[in-house]
């Protein structure tokens, strides 16, 4: 039975900085592209973040130079650091794990960003 476990979330001021955690269990992350989605309330899931198998990295354009994916083969745990965090950041934050036709979903977890 495959588990991916959001955990991190929470409520922070803006230009503030969080870290969530994805823990992975019945996959190895090594073998997957591991995303990081969002979604805000009345607005479509957006992916935010990926890290290929290789390594390498991708953002989308509201999130680069703030956000950092990163995983952690030997935990089987993904990461994604926000810092500078804005408003507009709020939303429930997905971790996904994607081979060939095959995609695993957290359960989410609640990011926050207000004064």
């Amino acid at each position: 039975q495959v588990q991916l476990v959001e955990s991190g979330g929470g409520w922070l001021q803006p230009g503030g900085s969080l870290r969530l955690s994805c823990a992975a269990s019945g996959i190895q992350i090594s073998e997957h592209a591991m995303n990081w989605y969002r979604q805000a309330p009345g607005k479509q899931r957006e992916l935010v973040a990926t890290v290929l198998t290789g390594g390498h990295t991708n953002y989308v354009d509201s999130v680069a130079g703030r956000f950092t994916i990163s995983r952690d083969n030997a935990k089987n745990t993904v990461y994604l650091q926000m810092d500078s965090m804005k408003p507009e950041d709020t939303a429930v934050y997905y971790c996904n794990a994607h081979r060939w036709l095959f995609d695993y979903w957290g359960q989410g977890t609640q990011v926050t960003v207000s004064s």
